[in-house]
């Protein structure tokens, strides 16, 4: 591959632009304001510093004046090109944070400090049960149609948010995914299976309960959308819901009562976990 063609890569790969009125702004500019420090100091030219990181010149500009977020693996190479010591690598795990969409960050500070989550999805596969290639063809149906960056950086900030089932303690989780959900080909037919697949492991963490709520069930309360109840260790909580309270996040307790007993009844019209997990293998099968 030819560096005019490594450049035009860069410019799709080293990172993600900031959104207007992004809190993450001053971060990004003195990670710019320290590339360029240490570019400078090492004695090189921008065209050069471009040339051995394999990106556009534009790009690096960009990211020293702020106006881009670099990718952690940018900071780590930057570091050793650079001979910078340790400072840019100092930054990587901020500039992770950084390059995900404000409301992903959002929601993944929430899920972060959650100690239980009740996750009721009636139209795709819950993002945290997401595979990559599901997230990416599911995110890719989107329209109007996201970007290359767009689309990259939606998908890296789904994956981020996974890190829950890492958590120590873990926090308690129920899903209750609608039939339809499970069946619908999205990304094609291995797609689907490997999703199924994952789904089967994630079903059966010790701290995670999963179900399916059959399209037969022809009375449930699902049919006004997703519901999101997130409880955390001081006894508050947080919830929404697609077609209640204005589709806003809510934390009265009058709120949450209301989403948790929706939740309920949509739970017990479930199948059981065990059932749960033998339709998936029968999904499977059928494949």
């Amino acid at each position: 591959m030819s560096n005019e063609n490594e450049g035009n890569q860069g410019v799709d790969e080293s990172g993600w632009d900031l959104e207007p009125g992004d809190e993450s702004a001053p971060l990004i500019e003195a990670v710019g304001r320290l590339v360029r420090f240490c570019r400078e100091q090492a004695g090189m030219r921008v065209a050069d510093f471009a040339q051995v990181m394999g990106y556009g010149e534009d790009m690096i500009r960009k990211i020293e004046r702020g106006a881009r977020i670099p990718r952690v693996e940018f900071l780590d190479r930057a570091d050793d090109v650079l001979n910078a010591h340790g400072h840019l690598r100092a930054f990587m795990e901020d500039v992770e944070r950084a390059q995900y969409p404000k409301k992903v960050r959002e929601l993944k500070e929430l899920e972060d400090r959650a100690v239980e989550m009740l996750l009721y999805s009636n139209h795709n596969v819950h993002g945290l049960l997401q595979t990559r290639e599901f997230a990416q063809a599911l995110l890719a149906t989107w329209r109007p149609k996201l970007s290359v960056e767009g689309l990259d950086g939606a998908v890296a900030g789904r994956m981020a948010r996974q890190a829950v089932f890492q958590r120590e303690p873990a926090a308690e989780l129920s899903f209750v995914q609608e039939q339809v959900t499970l069946e619908r080909p999205i990304g094609g037919t291995m797609v689907l299976r490997r999703q199924l697949e994952h789904l089967l492991e994630i079903a059966q963490l010790p701290n995670v309960e999963f179900q399916v709520m059959p399209t037969a069930r022809a009375d449930h309360p699902g049919t006004s959308g997703r519901i999101q109840v997130l409880k955390f260790g001081d006894g508050t909580g947080a919830g929404r819901t697609d077609d209640e309270f204005g589709g806003r996040p809510v934390s009265s307790p009058r709120q949450l009562q209301i989403l948790e007993l929706r939740y309920g009844i949509i739970r017990t019209q479930a199948l059981s976990p065990g059932e749960s997990l033998a339709f998936i293998e029968q999904a499977l099968g059928a494949l």
